[in-house]
């Protein structure tokens, strides 16, 4: 599929280099180079490799050029412009000027990094380049993603590398979540169980959350119910174990979508979702395994770990009527 995107668009390249200072006592070294010859699909490209120095946590990025870029605007042209981030702090966002009807757009712009350098063989280098409108929404062109485990982050890199489509947010990893159903259909208690999240995306400048989980029912595609645990400081993998208890009738657990999300706790602005997941029998994969296990076996509890989903696309799945929230079966 991406080669046909490559054909379909063109040769979609991006030229960038890469600065990785590290913080040392020691002497400096001398500059050492070598080439070294990369092979793709549109032919081959060279990287050149740089040997460096000294400076702590700190990664420059320098977004050079672009070159046959797709032609976007109607005038067979585009407004290019790079948006550069790293996918361990998705809040801190770099952004190029607009360059005005090119397909060849030279940059020459660098932007700094701050990463504490155990976090770097984790994070991944993401450059995006966008097609500005003024009175629309701005299109993507392509994106490079560049695993910083995969480069010695000792040397400095100047490479082309090809545009690919760009992933989508349900392709980001948003973190795990651990709970556990138990429905006892004589009582009509259905409880929930937040046990444990585990590689939760970074919210915080620190690359850091302050996470929370809010418990929610949905009843008839409408907001019904909705319980929250705890907040946990500084941690990308809190342990909650709170259990919450709801009242459903037997003859509305069918029509019952259970919501699980988890936040990020800022004191300053507003809380931001992370993710969430969804469980009842419109879910599917899972959510629905899950869901239909805890039906099965009543008055055991069902314990799984589930992959946080965008909140888009939850929400779209949803299909919320209305945000008010309903009485009480039978009121």
């Amino acid at each position: 599929a991406l080669i046909a995107i490559a054909v379909a668009a063109g040769l979609l390249l991006i030229l960038f280099l890469i600065c990785i200072i590290k913080c040392c006592c020691c002497k400096k070294k001398h500059k050492k180079k070598e080439k070294l010859n990369l092979q793709n699909i549109n032919g081959a490209t060279t990287a050149s490799l740089v040997c460096s120095s000294h400076c702590p946590s700190s990664m420059k990025v320098g977004v050079k050029q672009a070159a046959d870029l797709k032609a976007m605007d109607s005038g067979g042209t585009s407004d290019p412009y790079v948006i550069v981030y790293l996918t361990s702090d998705m809040r801190k966002k770099y952004e190029s000027k607009v360059y005005r009807k090119t397909l060849n757009p030279v940059f020459n712009e660098t932007f700094t990094f701050q990463i504490p350098q155990a976090e770097m063989s984790e994070s991944t280098l993401v450059m995006q380049i966008y097609d500005f409108n003024r009175f629309a929404k701005h299109d993507i062109i392509g994106e490079v993603r560049l695993p910083l485990g995969d480069f010695d982050l000792q040397h400095v890199i100047e490479q082309w590398q090809e545009l690919t489509a760009a992933i989508t947010l349900t392709q980001e990893r948003l973190g795990e979540i651990c709970f556990s159903l138990r429905y006892i259909p004589s009582t009509s208690k259905l409880t929930v169980v937040i046990l444990e999240a585990k590689k939760l995306k970074r919210m915080d400048s620190s690359g850091l959350s302050d996470p929370f989980v809010k418990v929610q029912l949905i009843l008839n595609k409408k907001k019904w119910k909705k319980k929250k645990t705890g907040v946990k400081k500084s941690t990308l993998s809190p342990y909650f174990n709170e259990a919450f208890t709801f009242d459903v009738p037997f003859n509305q657990i069918q029509n019952i979508d259970l919501v699980i999300s988890v936040w990020d706790h800022d004191k300053v602005t507003k809380n931001q979702q992370i993710g969430k997941v969804f469980l009842g029998c419109r879910a599917t994969g899972n959510q629905l395994r899950h869901w239909s296990d805890m039906l099965a076996n009543p008055r055991r509890p069902i314990a799984q770990w589930h992959n946080l989903q965008p909140v888009e696309e939850v929400d779209n799945a949803l299909g919320l009527k209305s945000h008010f929230k309903l009485p009480l079966p039978g009121k």
